[in-house]
């Protein structure tokens, strides 16, 4: 229950101290993983004193035993190992610090660990942060390469040296930082995380020259696989272990069996560069000299071509096809004119013997009543009645009489 109080109505420190401890009393014995960091066993005294942390974050808890707790396991477990601890939370008033009475202690085996990683292995790679398609590629030429590894290392000095070697110009950004022990995860973690915003920085190598499979689970934590994962800086994995890879060998874009291969994969070689630069440019030079002698020899068949020796020869026979279709095209039409004048000529004539003009001509006349209707036959005039009689030379008017 929350407690009611005030700046009027305030609690005394020694009261406030009983009542977390009372609260800790209440949570029981708990079963605890972590690494000893510390390992006090003074002799003589029926108490030993250790420090316990977490290998992933920067937490960590006193723990006492009593000796005979410890002695039992003595043989298998020493600073830097993992344990599992049954143990009640203590609440000590006076200096108001929390720590743990351990009753019972259990070494964590290697199998066992291996079990966990590869546990964890399957969950990780059902999310996809192993798959194909996440990784990212490398550069072909970093201007600048994070590393993170430890201070004065050979794995420090293997991939300095050996990228200089190939490519002298190149630069680094270090961050030295433990790569083994509780102190390890965090600060890789965090290393990794400096670099990854660095926007300069090319690419990430994570170096360390192998080790046993408990100096190297630092490297199989989730935590520190989840961080290679979310970063956008290409990472490279160089962990010199070979039996048995960590999982940073699997979360990373690239893995190098060694921090000298990590080196020889992400940094060119500058005089293997050299040479196919020269390679490529020689054979360009090959490749254009053979076009240039291919495209000369078609220039120079083109040009023994009749049309190109003498280009004036084709329009000289173009001149007299015309000529030669420009005077048969005047001949027909010349027999097509005088075709058709003669056919008009005789049905003129034809038209004009016909006419009725011609008919007035001989003599004979034609009889228009009034209203201009040719008179045919005696019986379509009366006695009396006024007709017009056309002739040849003109008309004049007549009267019948019946």
């Amino acid at each position: 229950m929350a407690l009611n109080t005030s700046a009027d109505a305030p609690l005394p420190v020694g009261e406030v101290s009983r009542l977390i401890g009372g609260w800790i009393d209440r949570l029981g014995a708990v079963w605890v993983e972590g690494q000893i960091t510390q390992l006090s066993r003074r002799p003589g005294a029926g108490v030993v004193f250790m420090t316990l942390r977490d290998p992933s974050h920067d937490i960590s808890v006193s723990v006492t035993c009593y000796r005979q707790v410890f002695d039992a396991v003595a043989d298998v477990v020493s600073e830097g190992a993992r344990v599992v601890v049954h143990a009640k939370p203590e609440w000590y008033a006076p200096r108001g610090q929390l720590s743990l009475r351990a009753v019972e202690i259990k070494p964590v085996g290697v199998g066992e660990l291996l079990a966990r990683i590869e546990q964890l292995k399957k969950s990780l790679a059902g999310e996809g942060l192993f798959a194909a398609d996440r990784k990212k590629a490398l550069p072909f030429l970093p201007q600048l390469i994070g590393l993170v590894t430890g201070r004065a290392s050979a794995a420090e000095r293997d991939v300095l040296e050996n990228a200089r070697h190939r490519w002298p110009a190149v630069r680094f950004e270090v961050r030295n930082v433990p790569v083994q022990g509780v102190h390890a995860v965090p600060q890789v973690v965090q290393a990794v995380k400096e670099l990854d915003a660095l926007d300069a920085v090319d690419v990430i190598i994570v170096a360390r020259g192998g080790g046993s499979v408990e100096d190297l689970l630092p490297f199989s934590d989730e935590q520190l696989v989840r961080a290679v994962a979310s970063c956008r800086t290409p990472v490279v994995s160089a962990i010199g272990h070979e039996p048995d890879n960590p999982l940073l060998d699997y979360v990373a874009d690239l893995r190098a069996s060694t921090p000298t291969d990590a080196a020889k994969k992400v940094v060119p070689d500058v005089g293997e560069e050299y040479e196919r630069v020269r390679w490529l440019r020689d054979r360009a030079r090959r490749c254009m000299d053979a076009f240039l002698d291919r495209e000369d020899r078609g220039l120079a068949h083109a040009l023994a071509r009749p049309s190109m020796e003498n280009p004036h020869r084709m329009i000289e026979e173009r001149e007299e096809q015309v000529s030669a279709l420009v005077d048969r095209s005047r001949r027909t039409l010349g027999h097509l004119l005088d075709r058709a004048e003669s056919e008009l000529t005789h049905t003129h004539a034809r038209v004009v013997g016909l006419s009725p003009a011609a008919t007035l001509q001989r003599g004979y006349a034609v009889l228009q009543k009034e209203d201009g209707a040719v008179v045919r036959a005696p019986d379509e005039v009366t006695s009396g009645e006024q007709l017009r009689a056309r002739v040849a030379e003109g008309e004049f008017t007549v009267r019948t009489d019946i």
